[in-house]
């Protein structure tokens, strides 16, 4: 009797680490981590300032794990809540292992960019700069325009890629695997994202909101899963209410004879039940809140630090 050896290699050492994106208001920053992750996981709105808190996706290559930091938006801050998401904005900065700054290739080194630049000196961990919509403009100026970023600052590469059509995507993904730090997984492989579903549900909600009153609805409404019931049928109950500030609001999001909440609620609805995989019920509610923005249990709920002043 005979026994054989096992011959199978010995599995790859795992790398896992955080990644932040950092950049300007609509460059792109979802649409990138929705690229890298293959997976919805962040609102993408044509309005600046959707994202507000740090949620995370997460992307499996190779042996490697990314778990992405998406920020939001980093511009002048004028009101609390501005203030808070611009402080959140540079604390993922700061806590992550690897930092992508995004410019819009389009608008190249504007105000904006330019002042995102000169605050990252304090940031210490390596840089890699992604020059993004690159299909809007000429080569030339791609390639001045990534010379002049990395005249300003080390980079320890440069991509040029569209994040909406996936463009350049795909090596971008390869190198962040490459340069996180060898570790364990934090993640179980087949988690997506760490933010909960309930908190995704709302967020898809207000994506539903500004795509459908972009021109009405100005920024201070927030919605909030009050409920999330698993059925005995494996369906989801889910109750969420959209909060204003105005009652002149609240009549905007309700529509004449409640039209507008019925397809803003039909839209997440079929988009939550995508994601879970099960049907769902869902029932959407319209409450007046005055000043939510200066509560500083919204900004808890929205995983915001509340600015002091």
């Amino acid at each position: 009797m005979t026994t054989e050896s096992s011959t199978e290699p010995a599995p790859a050492a795992t790398r896992c680490g955080f990644v932040a994106l950092i950049g300007a208001p609509n460059v792109g920053k979802s649409t990138l981590v929705n690229a890298l992750v293959g997976s919805k996981v962040t609102i993408v709105s044509r309005k600046v300032q959707t994202t507000r808190a740090l949620i995370r996706g997460i992307v499996i290559e190779d042996n490697a794990q990314i778990i992405l930091v998406d920020t939001p938006g980093i511009f002048s801050p004028k009101r609390r809540l501005d203030r808070a998401m611009v402080s959140t904005a540079w604390s993922g900065a700061h806590d992550a292992d690897l930092v992508c700054v995004l410019l819009d290739a389009k608008a190249g080194i504007d105000e904006e960019a330019e002042a995102i630049l000169s605050k990252l000196a304090t940031v210490k961990h390596p840089k890699i700069l992604v020059l993004n919509k690159i299909d809007l403009i000429p080569r030339e100026k791609l390639l001045a325009l990534a010379q002049a970023a990395n005249d300003r600052m080390k980079f320890e590469s440069t991509f040029m890629i569209s994040a909406l059509s996936g463009d350049g995507v795909e090596d971008l993904r390869k190198t962040l695997a490459m340069m996180v730090p060898a570790g364990p997984f934090h993640y179980p492989e087949d988690q997506m994202s760490d933010a909960p579903m309930r908190h995704l549900a709302a967020e898809i909600t207000r994506e539903k909101i500004f795509r459908q009153l972009h021109q009405e609805l100005p920024y201070q409404s927030t919605v909030e899963t009050d409920s999330w019931t698993e059925r005995k049928d494996k369906s989801i109950r889910i109750e969420q209410t959209i909060f204003v500030e105005r009652e002149s609001q609240r009549k905007i999001v309700l529509g004449k004879g409640g039209a507008t909440i019925k397809s803003i609620g039909a839209d997440s609805r079929k988009e939550i039940a995508e994601i879970v995989g099960v049907p769902v019920h869902l029932f959407l509610f319209v409450k007046v809140r005055e000043n939510w923005g200066d509560d500083p249990d919204r900004y808890r709920e929205m995983g915001l630090d509340f600015p002091k002043e």
